[in-house]
């Protein structure tokens, strides 16, 4: 099964799969993060908070290393399917 490669119709798809994983892995690395606070021990690797304010409409969030592996999750989902 040689898996889906980037074309102009899929691109969309990308592009969700790359959010969808990005957001995940974000949430998922502070939920670990917040779990190791209970326990007692202090890591934040977070950066930001990263994004725009349009004085009507404001989105920002925050960067870690979650971000960046639901990221990589995503690429490589989309290269799966």
């Amino acid at each position: 099964m040689p898996g889906m490669k980037l074309t102009t119709k899929n691109a969309g798809t990308l592009l969700v799969l790359s959010f969808l994983g990005a957001v995940v892995g974000g949430l998922a690395w502070e939920l670990v993060e917040r779990i190791l606070a209970t326990l007692g021990t202090t890591m934040t690797l977070s950066v930001g908070p990263i994004g725009f304010d349009l004085h009507v409409i404001s989105f920002h969030f925050l960067v870690n290393p979650g971000t960046f592996l639901g990221l990589g999750a995503g690429v490589l989902l989309f290269r799966v399917l």
